[in-house]
């Protein structure tokens, strides 16, 4: 196995599998006028685009951004369409009802068919393959901790989740060391780049104007001022999850934390023999650092992982390049679950960033007396959440009452996060103490209590 990947960067392996990074769309032409202006061209921001087209078609809807559409974490994620929050259930009791909470556990499961229903309807191919998700556990610590999960998912109503024993997860794929596994049902792999490149040409075929190579300056009632000129609309959508901190005045509002992949060479089918994964089941394990992996179309292995989580001041590595350490710790998780693959050319790294409310619990909502929205928080499942974000905001946008918008997400504030160095070294303590209580739980004993002073001492 080589140390360093032939490509780093460069947004994602997934753009390049594409062909390379696209043309960008013309940038906006000076000050102009719309009914709805979305910042962030990502999957939030253009599922809510393409739901207030499909029940306003009258709408004027603008789409701002940056860079181009899918250049942030919608074009660098894992390709897990789940339909699972990244949340602690009881913490929405404050903003909702134990019912509620279980309204939303069913609405984000009905997320994979709606997207794949829009990609169908939309002509969209982005590689989508139903499965199942396996979130594999490799010590005795890691299966009490998947089966208490499971545990906890079925109490909120998550039918489709159950615990896997090793020999039958052995026959599904062969890891090292497997004491079994966490099974989600009804989840779907997804390639990225394909799915929000469909998305976008979708939302222009519906009339949605996307100005690219846009960057914002500011937000505020009614105005949205840019490089380019001022956009005037009566609302306004902000759809920049990990991109947030870099807006004027939000920089606590959601953290940016740091996430990287690798992918390898396509591997022979010897090699494929010898790991089994015909499922291409989405596949990670039950560490408390954990891992993400997908096998995908053409048959390479993407692992990910967090990497250096977070950068002092919230600061953004806009193009994506993986340090040579997280690379370096990529290739370790690689190898030590997928053995037959180690001496496979690693093609491609890069790293993204994903939004982080201080209560590490996803929002979305609008304001009706400055009519600015938002939503995100996705703490790494923005796949499936974005989408379900996406329709609440179109129903926000339109002024609806609907079951949607009475989900206790909605709305919900928290408060910020602290001013540095305390939030640096908060969350870079928790990572520390979540690697430490790996290696402890890899000596074979229960689960780490490391791990939970180290979610405390980030509020998670």
């Amino acid at each position: 196995m080589t140390s360093s990947p032939v490509r780093n960067g460069d947004v994602s392996f997934w753009f390049a599998d594409l062909g390379g990074l696209p043309a960008r769309r013309p940038p906006l032409p000076g000050d102009t006028r719309a009914d709805v202006c979305i910042v962030g061209a990502g999957y939030t921001g253009l599922w809510a685009a393409l739901y207030l087209k499909e029940q306003a078609p009258e709408l004027d809807v603008l789409v701002v951004e940056k860079e181009f559409a899918g250049f942030g974490a919608s074009g660098r994620n894992g390709g897990w369409l789940t339909g699972s929050f990244a949340w602690n259930h009881d913490r929405y009791l404050s903003t909702g009802t134990a019912e509620g909470v279980r309204a939303m556990v069913s609405a984000m499961s009905g997320t994979v068919d709606e997207v794949i229903r829009m990609a169908e309807a939309e002509g969209i191919d982005a590689d989508i393959h139903r499965t199942d998700e396996l979130m594999v556990a490799v010590t005795p610590a890691q299966r009490a901790r998947a089966e208490a999960e499971v545990r906890h998912r079925q109490a909120w109503g998550e039918e489709r989740v159950s615990f896997l024993e090793a020999d039958a997860l052995a026959r599904r794929v062969r890891i090292p060391n497997a004491e079994g596994a966490m099974v989600v049902g009804g989840v779907a792999r997804v390639q990225p780049a394909k799915l929000v490149r469909g998305l976008a040409a979708a939302a222009e075929r519906r009339g949605v104007r996307i100005a690219e190579g846009t960057e914002v300056l500011g937000i505020a009632p009614g105005r949205v001022e840019t490089r380019q000129g001022t956009v005037q609309a009566q609302v306004i959508l902000r759809a920049t999850e990990g991109f947030t901190a870099t807006l004027p005045g939000l920089k606590r509002e959601w953290l940016p934390l740091n996430s990287a992949q690798i992918v390898t060479e396509p591997l022979p089918p010897e090699v494929w023999d010898r790991i089994g994964w015909e499922g291409a089941e989405i596949l990670g394990d039950m560490a408390n650092a954990y891992c993400y992996c997908q096998r995908t179309r053409e048959g390479r292995i993407a692992v990910g992982a967090r990497g250096r989580a977070y950068r002092m001041a919230s600061r953004i590595d806009a193009r994506g390049e993986a340090e040579a350490v997280t690379v370096a710790h990529l290739l370790q998780r690689l190898k030590r679950h997928f053995p037959a693959a180690a001496g496979a050319r690693i093609d491609h790294a890069w790293g993204g960033v994903l939004g982080v409310p201080r209560d590490w619990c996803a929002t979305v909502g609008l304001d009706p007396a400055t009519g600015i929205g938002w939503a995100g928080g996705y703490v790494g499942v923005g796949v499936s959440t974005s989408n379900l974000a996406g329709r609440t905001l179109a129903d926000l946008a339109l002024g609806r009452d609907t079951a949607l918008t009475r989900l206790p997400w909605v709305n919900r504030r928290v408060r910020r996060w602290e001013p540095e160095p305390l939030r640096w070294l908060g969350v870079r303590g928790m990572y520390r103490l979540l690697e430490a209580a790996d290696r402890q739980e890899e000596a074979g004993g229960p689960p780490s209590w490391l791990a939970s002073l180290g979610h405390r001492l980030a509020g998670r």
